[in-house]
């Protein structure tokens, strides 16, 4: 189980991940959490603009942020993705979020296969705030269906290019048993959840009940966004969350 970390200049505690996001975030006591989308994929200096922006109209510090849903134009490959993660987490850095050496912000990055955007940029963001008697709130970090510590993705990736029926399902039960493990690692489960957000052009519906609808993934339905994961061969994604307050910016 992930080591929890609490992050107070941000109002929020952390599952610790690795070093381009934290694997889960949910808010301290006496804060909720509030997610963000964007009515369109903002370009990912201007999106991290508009981010600090409202940030600092509500008072909020720039490490109030605690996670980010990503949009790119293709998946990357391992060198590609590793030369992304570093300028993304280098803005970070600037914005004070790594001070104690971890980073605490949870993140999914997933490639719309039709219409994508020109370049990588921002869907949505979330963050933390002071709210007297909030319900609790958290943000689970999408997980494609690797393991980590491997040194390459190939070597990571579960059911390696098998898009059979089987293959896909062995995907997707290895990604919702991060799912559980990440929201374990913070004290919840699925029953907790507002949204289950899965990413995938692959059909769901030949696993869609039993691994999504019985084990409780969809006691609010699922979204399903026709996104490849992040990664070259890389085929299934899921995030979710514990969000009660939620707005849509133009």
């Amino acid at each position: 189980m992930s080591e929890v970390i609490g992050f107070p200049q941000g109002g929020y505690r952390f599952a610790k991940g690795v070093f381009q996001y934290s694997a889960a975030v949910a808010a301290l006591p006496g804060y909720r959490i509030e997610r963000v989308r964007f009515a369109r994929t903002v370009p990912l200096a201007e999106g991290f603009a508009r981010i600090a922006g409202y940030l600092g109209a509500i008072g909020r510090p720039l490490t109030a942020l605690c996670a980010c849903e990503l949009r790119s134009p293709a998946p990357f490959d391992d060198a590609g993705f590793l030369a992304f993660n570093r300028a993304y987490s280098a803005v970070l850095g600037q914005w004070g979020l790594l001070a104690l050496g971890d980073n605490p912000v949870s993140r999914s990055n997933v490639c719309p296969a039709i219409d994508p955007p020109g370049e990588p940029g921002f869907h949505a963001f979330s963050f933390a705030l002071p709210a007297a008697d909030a319900a609790p709130s958290f943000v689970i970090a999408g997980s494609g269906e690797s393991i980590e510590g491997r040194p390459t993705y190939a070597e990571a990736t579960v059911a390696y290019r098998h898009l059979s029926p089987a293959g896909m399902l062995a995907k997707a039960a290895h990604v919702h048993a991060i799912m559980e493990a990440r929201m374990g690692a913070l004290g919840f489960g699925w029953a907790d959840t507002t949204a289950t957000q899965v990413y995938t052009v692959h059909d769901i519906h030949p696993f869609l009940v039993d691994e999504l609808v019985r084990r409780g993934a969809a006691r609010h339905g699922v979204t399903w966004h026709y996104n490849r994961p992040p990664v070259i061969d890389l085929e299934y994604e899921v995030d979710c969350r514990g969000v009660h307050v939620e707005r849509v910016l133009v």
